[in-house]
């Protein structure tokens, strides 16, 4: 098990997020902007990596989340991102830098209400498949 395609994996979903034209205006981040509100946005959180190996190789499944944050009145504009990120994670194509991206599969979504109720958060579970 190796966690080296962890950065590659990171750079793949940011370059397709940032070109994706259903994105085009959204902010994708890897941490939380600093000061003035910073209306909705596409962050790039955290992940659990789990040994994969087996007699062929070497490789990883990748528990990523990818979460929408917003500071939109209702639920729309939070679901209507996260459906685009949704479709750009599941496209297919995402090229890595090391190893290679055998399969990304959506595990679950967690929508909540945050700040006493003025911002939402979509939290994005994928699970992406890394051989080395």
């Amino acid at each position: 098990m190796s966690y080296q395609a962890a950065a590659a994996l990171q750079t793949a979903v940011f370059g397709a997020l940032v070109m994706a034209p259903a994105l085009d205006g959204v902010s994708v981040v890897d941490a939380i902007p600093s000061g003035a509100s910073p209306g909705t946005f596409v962050l790039i959180g955290p992940e659990v990596a789990v040994d994969r190996s087996d007699g062929t190789g070497a490789g990883a499944e990748h528990r990523l989340t990818v979460s929408v944050i917003s500071d939109a009145n209702g639920f729309m504009a939070a679901k209507t991102v996260a459906g685009a990120v949704c479709e750009v994670m599941l496209a297919g194509g995402m090229v890595l830098g090391t190893g290679h991206l055998v399969g990304m599969q959506f595990q679950r979504a967690v929508a909540r209400r945050l700040d006493a109720g003025t911002t939402r958060r979509i939290d994005l579970t994928f699970l992406a498949r890394i051989e080395i």
